[in-house]
């Protein structure tokens, strides 16, 4: 079958995942939330954690479901996200990260590619994972292309068999994603950081790496090869999707400790309890936390109509989709303030206030959220973009060249 028959028989519509990986999280919440001081320790999720993940299916939640994946709504996504990140906020993000990598790889790659990693022979589901936002470079040779560059925060690649990297070609300039084994690469363990310990985002680098041409996808591309329309969102909106549902997670699971600290009549939170101010404080971390929540659930609800009718995202539905993500994030970020310093010194000691505290601290370094970010929303917002399209997280005239051919801007 060829690459356009592909496209043209492929489900258009938006594919309704069951509610199996939701129940699954759920139900090994107390695991991870046992394993989670052991993953931090480690500097990567623990054995116990890895497998549980692969036996529930995890890391196929955005596998074609013609591959075997569960190829979830976004909505259906976000709670499952929201769920892991409240039993520890490392396990989420790297969850996140390689079902980006891995969901995509399989509806975006050719067919010679996508057979090579995705056998369908009962094992363990390869899983994918890297650096899709600093560009190395790509010198174009017989079959393929020679790979070299320096990646960082590379988040799951301990627990990764394959490598998706992002390269610009030599001569043209076109940003494309590449997937290589991971034996292919050096890897650095340099992931001494504050937060997110145990996502294990170490740096890789390559040398000369030969990759076939079948093993690359344009960066930017919004068509699929397999898959319903989940997958005409680009890679920018499935980052967006996972940071999105793991700020739910931080924000929900710090609030509910504080709660929890506070009816033990533990420490500061026990002394504060009784305070006014203490009370409205909570009760608007509360309404801010649904309110974000909100937002961001029906703004993908909309997008998933117009998805479900195989139709293209408007630049005001991308605008409001990344004011969601952006909003949620530092609604999360001011939750982590107030739950720490109304926790006292139980904050500062090791445990999972603390722990998610810097978890957070680290989540908002993301250029996903980034202030650039905010600055062109209000832009579109404010009637000031006419003639503007998103390209990744930038507003782009419209007439420049369509986002599915991967050209860098």
């Amino acid at each position: 079958m060829t690459t356009t028959d592909t496209i043209k028989n492929r489900n258009s519509s938006l594919h309704v995942g069951t509610g199996a990986l939701l129940d699954a999280a759920r139900k090994l919440q107390p695991l991870i939330r046992e394993e989670a001081a052991a993953s931090e320790d480690l500097g990567q999720l623990t054995p116990r954690v890895v497998d549980a993940l692969h036996q529930n299916g995890f890391f196929g939640m955005w596998l074609p479901s013609e591959l075997g994946g569960s190829e979830l709504t976004p909505r259906q996504s976000l709670e499952v996200l929201e769920e892991l990140t409240l039993a520890d906020a490392s396990t989420g993000w790297v969850v996140m990260a390689a079902c980006l990598s891995t969901g995509t790889a399989g509806a975006y790659l050719p067919t010679p590619a996508m057979e090579k990693i995705f056998p369908r022979d009962g094992k363990r589901l390869n899983v994918i994972a890297g650096q899709g936002t600093r560009a190395g470079k790509a010198v174009p040779t017989k079959g393929g292309y020679k790979l070299t560059g320096q990646w960082s925060f590379a988040s799951g690649i301990k627990h990764s068999t394959y490598i998706h990297t992002a390269a610009a070609i030599e001569g043209t300039g076109e940003i494309r994603i590449f997937n290589l084994p991971v034996e292919e690469a050096k890897f650095t363990d340099n992931w001494d950081v504050m937060g997110l310990r145990a996502t294990g985002s170490i740096d890789y680098e390559l040398n000369d790496v030969f990759v076939p041409e079948d093993f690359s996808h344009p960066l930017l591309i919004l068509e699929p090869k397999r898959g319903g329309s989940l997958f005409r969102i680009g890679i920018i909106n499935f980052a967006g999707i996972c940071h999105a549902g793991w700020a739910l997670g931080v924000a929900r699971r710090m609030l509910n400790d504080l709660r929890d600290l506070t009816r033990a009549k533990m420490g500061r939170a026990a002394q504060n309890a009784n305070h006014d101010s203490f009370q409205q404080q909570y009760g608007l971390a509360e309404a801010k936390l649904r309110a974000a929540r909100a937002l961001l659930f029906e703004t993908w609800a909309d997008l998933e109509d117009t998805l479900d009718r195989d139709e293209p995202l408007s630049t005001r539905q991308e605008t409001l989709n990344r004011l969601a993500l952006y909003n949620i994030t530092w609604t999360a970020n001011d939750i982590s303030e107030f739950v720490f310093k109304a926790a006292g010194t139980t904050a500062i000691r090791e445990g999972a206030i603390q722990r998610y505290f810097r978890d957070m601290h680290t989540g908002t370094q993301h250029i996903t959220s980034s202030p650039g970010v905010l600055q062109a929303c209000g832009q579109e917002l404010a009637g000031l973009a006419e003639g503007k399209r998103w390209m990744f997280l930038s507003l782009v005239d419209a007439a420049s060249t369509p986002p599915s051919s991967g050209k860098a801007h």
